[in-house]
C-alpha cells in the first residue's frame, strides 16, 4: 500500500490542516482518501468500526456533487449507518431488518457536507437503530474500543468514534438523541458536540419540532475542525417547521479568542443519579483548570425534577421508536417485527410504545416544557453546567446489560439501567439545549473519561470558544502524550 503521507505525519493533521495541503497542491484529495482507506486496512481488522468503503469515492472524491473547492477541500469523512441518507449507498442502520436499504436520495444534511468538501468515503458501525450503548452484535458486527479492544465503545456512535480516535481520518459523522456523540467522543478522547435544535436540519424525514430529541454533528480531534463542520454544515432545509440558529460570528473565528469569564456550575448528583468516586476526582481536577483559566466554579445543581426528565426522555424514546418501526413494517407488509431479524429489546420498546396515547404524548410533552423552562432558570446565572460525560466505567464487551440484544423482560428497567450509567446526557437532549464532551480526564482502566459541558439554547459557539481556550492550555492539542493501543501509528 503506498502513502502519501507518513502515519505520523496523517494521525497528527487534523481536517483543517489536510484541507489546507490540499489546497497548496501538496496532496490532492484522491490522495487522501486512498490513504484513509489504507488506514482502514491497518486498523479495522481489530476495531470493526467501518462497514463499508465507497470505492468510488475513494478514487474520484468529486463523485456525487462533492464540492473539492469546499472548505474541507475533500477531506476524507465516513458517514454513521443511520440518520441522513446517502444517494444509493446502502444504510442499514446496524440491522438485519435493513439489510439492503438504499435511499433514493441525499438529504439536506448530506447535500450540507458534500458542499462543504468533505468526502464521503464510507459508512460507520451503529447498533441496531442507533438504540443502545454499544455496537455489540456478532451476528452482524462488533465495534471495539481502539484505546483497549477488550473495552466496549459506547454508543451509539461508535464506528465514528473508534475510526476518529484510531487515527483512521481526523472527524467522522454521528447522530445523538440522548448522548449518542457525546458518551462515546467521552470514552475515545474525542471532542463530540451535541448542537442546540435548530442547526443541523434533519430533514426530510423529520423536523426538529417532531424528532425531538436527535440531532447531527460529529466527532473530532480537534476544536478547529468542530467549528468548521457547525458552520460549513448548519442550517435548515426548505419548509423547516422553525427557524434555524445563525451565529453573530462564524465559530471558526470566535474560538480564535478566549471566551469572557463564565460562571460555571459543577455537579454529579442528579436525582437518584451519582458519579463513580474517581469520576468526580477527575471532574474537580477539570474545574480546577477553569479556575485557573478565570472562571468561576462552584459546585450547584440545577433546580430540575430529574425523575419526571428521565421518565419523559423514556417515553420519548418509546413512542417515537414505535412510531418508527411501525413505518418499516408497513413498507415490509408485516405486523411484528420478525424476532430473527430485530433485537430483542428494540421489539419490546415496539411492544410498549406503539398504542402510546395522545394522554400519554402531552405528559411526556408537558415535562418537556417545563424541565427547558426550569433549565432556562437555571441559565440565568450560570453559563455552563460541567459533570463527566458519563456516570460510570466504560464497561468490558459483553455486557449486555446496555445492549438490545439484552434478555431483560422489563424494557423500563433496560432503559433505566442505561440512565444509570449515561445519567448527564439526556438533560440537553430534551430541553433542546448545546452539550460538547471533552477530553480531560481517564478512568483507572486506562480508556478516556470526557467532562460534559452544556449551555442555553443556541449558545453552542460559547461551548466551542470555552474548548478551545482548554485546548490551548493544554499545549494547542488534547490527549498529547496519550495513544489508543490500536492506532494507525502501530
Amino acid at each position: 500500500m503506498s502513502t502519501v503521507m507518513s502515519w505520523e505525519a496523517w494521525a497528527s493533521a487534523d481536517a483543517v490542516a489536510l484541507a489546507a495541503k490540499v489546497k497548496s497542491g501538496e496532496v490532492t484529495a484522491a490522495e487522501l482518501a486512498h490513504q484513509a482507506a489504507d488506514a482502514v486496512a491497518r486498523v479495522n481488522p481489530t476495531t470493526g468500526a467501518v462497514v463499508e468503503l465507497f470505492d468510488d469515492a475513494i478514487h474520484a472524491p468529486a463523485t456525487d456533487g462533492t464540492r473539492l473547492d469546499g472548505p474541507f477541500a475533500g477531506v476524507p469523512f465516513l458517514m454513521k449507518d443511520l440518520g441522513p441518507g446517502v444517494k444509493g449507498r446502502l444504510q442499514e442502520q446496524g440491522s438485519k431488518f435493513l439489510r439492503g436499504n438504499r435511499p433514493a436520495a441525499d438529504a439536506f444534511l448530506t447535500q450540507q457536507i458534500r458542499h462543504a468538501g468533505l468526502n464521503i468515503i464510507g459508512r460507520s458501525a451503529t447498533p441496531e437503530f442507533g438504540v443502545c450503548g454499544s455496537a455489540e452484535n456478532p451476528d452482524i458486527y462488533v465495534t471495539r474500543n481502539p484505546w483497549n479492544p477488550e473495552y466496549t465503545t459506547f454508543g451509539s456512535s461508535a464506528g465514528a468514534s473508534a475510526s476518529v480516535a484510531a487515527g483512521v481520518l481526523p472527524l467522522a459523522h454521528a447522530t445523538d438523541g440522548g448522548g449518542s456523540i457525546r458518551i462515546p467522543a467521552g470514552s475515545h478522547g474525542l471532542i463530540g458536540l451535541k448542537s442546540s435544535r435548530g442547526v443541523f436540519s434533519i430533514a426530510p424525514a423529520l423536523s426538529d419540532i417532531s424528532g425531538y430529541v436527535s440531532t447531527q454533528g460529529c466527532v473530532s480531534r480537534s476544536v478547529r475542525d468542530s467549528a468548521l463542520f457547525v458552520d460549513s454544515c448548519r442550517g435548515g432545509a426548505p419548509g423547516e417547521f422553525m427557524p434555524y440558529w445563525q451565529s453573530a460570528e462564524p465559530c471558526s473565528e470566535l474560538i480564535k479568542r478566549d471566551p469572557p469569564p463564565l460562571r460555571i456550575a459543577i455537579s454529579h448528583e442528579w436525582g437518584d443519579y451519582r458519579a463513580d468516586p474517581h469520576f468526580v476526582r477527575e471532574l474537580e481536577r477539570a474545574a480546577g483548570l477553569l479556575a485557573e483559566l478565570g472562571h468561576q466554579v462552584e459546585w450547584q445543581v440545577p433546580d430540575i425534577d430529574f425523575e419526571a426528565a428521565f421518565a419523559a426522555q423514556t417515553s420519548c424514546y418509546i413512542g417515537n421508536f414505535a412510531q418508527f418501526i411501525a413505518r418499516l413494517l408497513e413498507k415490509k407488509g408485516l405486523d411484528a417485527p420478525p424476532e430473527d431479524l430485530v433485537e430483542p429489546i428494540n421489539i419490546k420498546i415496539w411492544q410498549k410504545g406503539i398504542d402510546m396515547s395522545y394522554s400519554e404524548r402531552w405528559k411526556m410533552q408537558d415535562v418537556f416544557n417545563t424541565t427547558a423552562r426550569r433549565l432556562g432558570n437555571f441559565y440565568q446565572q450560570w453559563d455552563i453546567i460541567l459533570t463527566p460525560t458519563f456516570a460510570k466505567p466504560t464497561p468490558l464487551l459483553g455486557d449486555k446489560r446496555y445492549l438490545t440484544t439484552s434478555d431483560n423482560p422489563d424494557v423500563l428497567d433496560w432503559f433505566y439501567g442505561l440512565w444509570d450509567i449515561f445519567a448527564y446526557t439526556p438533560l440537553a437532549s430534551v430541553t433542546g439545549t448545546p452539550g460538547i464532551s471533552l477530553p480531560l480526564g481517564h478512568q483507572q482502566s486506562g480508556i478516556p473519561l470526557g467532562i460534559h459541558a452544556q449551555t442555553r439554547q443556541g449558545n453552542d459557539a460559547q461551548l466551542l470558544q470555552l474548548a478551545a481556550q482548554l485546548e490551548r492550555a493544554l499545549g494547542g492539542r488534547f490527549g498529547v502524550g496519550h495513544q489508543p493501543m490500536v492506532h494507525v501509528t502501530g
